[in-house]
């Protein structure tokens, strides 16, 4: 993983993106708070938390290491009092399944320095890029835009090196890419690619 790292830091990778899953929220189980804290990187940590119930979590996480943290409004009864426990310690997301609907961000913009729109259903790599993303991305944009505060609005899932270009064109600030970057081939390579794909 180490090596995997530092390929991403000289390829020119922002963040390194890092999915919890709980086995609850989402049917795969996969690290948490110490494998987060031993990773060495000069690269921020984003963590985006696919768990049930973040509240009594999150702290966890900050200690371990996280510059920014995004956890999902479908899994809290309380997504605001979520935002307040975190305060300034890290960059605050939250993110949206694509069923959601996009109005629920509007209330927690003040709080937060992200909006992550999911364009796959959480939980399994290579999932297609769900065809009504733009429209959605489109519709946060704008809530953003009147909210009058600077939040980056990014888009997970179903990216690609074939589709980057278009999905940069729907003006999002973050993409995170998983499959693309690690499936096939050399990693740096392939962020490289994706890279290029975005400034076209």
């Amino acid at each position: 993983m180490g090596d995997e790292l530092g390929r991403l830091e000289s390829a020119g990778a922002d963040f390194v993106h890092i999915d919890v899953m709980d086995g609850c929220f989402c049917p795969q189980l996969t690290v948490g708070p110490p494998v987060i804290a031993a990773l060495r990187t000069k690269l921020r940590k984003d963590v985006h938390l696919m768990i049930e119930d973040p509240l009594d979590k999150v702290g966890a996480y900050v200690d371990a290491g996280a510059d920014m943290l995004t956890f999902h409004v479908e899994a809290t009864r309380h997504p605001h009092r979520v935002l307040q426990a975190l305060g300034s310690a890290v960059s605050r997301g939250i993110a949206l399944n694509p069923g959601t609907p996009v109005e629920v961000v509007e209330p927690l913009l003040d709080d937060v320095e992200l909006v992550l729109v999911l364009a796959v259903n959480p939980g399994w790599g290579g999932q297609r890029f769900a065809p009504n993303t733009q429209r959605r991305l489109a519709a946060v944009r704008d809530l953003i835009d009147r909210s009058g505060r600077s939040v980056m609005l990014g888009v997970d899932g179903g990216v690609t090196r074939e589709n980057v270009g278009s999905i940069a064109a729907m003006g999002v600030d973050v993409i995170v890419a998983g499959s693309a970057v690690f499936d096939g081939g050399d990693a740096a390579a392939n962020l490289k690619s994706l890279r290029a794909g975005v400034a076209k």
